[in-house]
């Protein structure tokens, strides 16, 4: 890989956690700050959580966004350093990523739209099991699911809520979704199923007002829905940065072989 040049301007932002905060009065000094609508590089203070608020943030503008991390998880961030960071910035690996789309109707018949950089939930709201009917591409495959949930993750989300769930790690250049089940009473051997990048997926809430149901794209969510409909925004692109030898493809890996 071939180095680009240094940021000549770098956006600083953080998370409201102290250290988070702490961190980018000391790189503003070290380096300078521009507005994001200004910037090259837009660095993210904080933790896996601050990551995707920043990356929607920038939705519209697509500006690359470097992460170190200042918060507890880290996965999508770099190591915290403040020495040599826009030669680090210019060394580092992109990771191209696709939003999932939702279109969540609710029982008043009003449409809800929403983007998922990880995944898009549906959660039941009461001690009641979610029972929810699932179509791939206009194709029913699963008549009745009785569940606590169940999610379509992209292969950026698949290693966050998707994997707590039991889904499966999905490398970032196989182009698929996962759809997971989650705590699945009903077919209980139902494990979910990996589909394409391209599939459109449906789900119907059964007795939706007996069992109600909330849609959640990221941290977004809409209450009592009755249909919810997700595919792959492949025409918006977002960007995030990694350091050289620690690409998102060789912590996925990684991710897959830890015990």
């Amino acid at each position: 890989m071939i180095a680009s040049a240094p940021p000549s301007r770098i956006s600083f932002c953080a998370s409201d956690r102290p250290e988070a905060g702490l961190a980018r009065d000391r790189l503003t000094t070290l380096y300078g700050s521009v507005d994001a609508a200004e910037a090259d590089i837009i660095v993210a203070l904080g933790g896996d959580g601050f990551m995707l608020e920043t990356l929607h943030a920038n939705l519209n503008r697509g500006t690359p966004v470097y992460g170190m991390n200042r918060g507890s998880v880290g996965f999508l961030m770099n190591d915290y350093d403040e020495v040599g960071l826009p030669e680090r910035i210019a060394a580092a690996g992109r990771a191209v990523i696709h939003p999932l789309e939702m279109e969540a109707w609710t029982e008043s018949g009003a449409l809800n739209t929403g983007l998922a950089i990880n995944e898009v939930s549906l959660l039941r709201q009461t001690r009641q099991s979610a029972k929810l009917r699932i179509s791939v591409d206009g194709k029913v495959r699963l008549e009745e699911l009785a569940c606590d949930g169940c999610m379509v993750a992209t292969a950026a989300g698949s290693t966050a809520y998707n994997l707590s769930a039991h889904g499966p790690i999905i490398p970032l250049d196989a182009r698929m979704l996962a759809l997971t089940p989650i705590s699945a009473f009903r077919p209980r051997r139902w494990r979910g199923a990996l589909l394409s990048h391209r599939a459109r997926v449906e789900f119907e809430v059964l007795e939706a007002d007996k069992r109600p149901v909330s849609a959640v794209a990221d941290n977004l969510e809409i209450r009592h829905v009755t249909k919810v409909a997700i595919r792959e925004r492949r025409d918006i692109s977002l960007t995030m940065l990694f350091d050289a030898g620690r690409s998102f493809e060789e912590r996925v890996l990684a991710e897959q072989f830890m015990a």
